[in-house]
């Protein structure tokens, strides 16, 4: 954020934080979705590097183009493991996950 604008924000009396302190998000908590975020990213940026569509990307895992939307969306209805087992289906190795998970 611009500081000149942090500072007008604050001086009208606003507290300027993150959305972890918004959220109230334990560490653990922020790790869990940085991770799951980290996973969705890599997933469509892997699926369009592969010039595939949703469609075909949920015809390979046998499920839906809306499944798959929200894999990439990093919806809280989609587990860690149905990501992983996505990026597993586009040719992802152990050592490729390794290096997507490393900070």
């Amino acid at each position: 954020m611009d500081e000149n604008k942090r500072k007008a924000l604050e001086e009208a009396g606003w507290r300027v934080g993150s959305a972890d302190e918004f959220l109230e998000l334990t560490p653990e908590e922020t790790a869990y979705v940085e991770l799951k975020l980290t996973l969705a990213n890599s997933l469509r940026d892997r699926r369009q590097a592969q010039h595939l569509t949703q469609v075909e990307l949920a015809q390979r895992l046998q499920s839906s183009q809306s499944r798959v939307a929200k894999m990439e969306a990093g919806d809280p209805s989609v587990s860690l493991d149905l990501l992983i087992r996505s990026l597993l289906a586009l040719g992802t190795t152990q050592e490729d996950l390794a290096l997507i998970l490393a900070p």
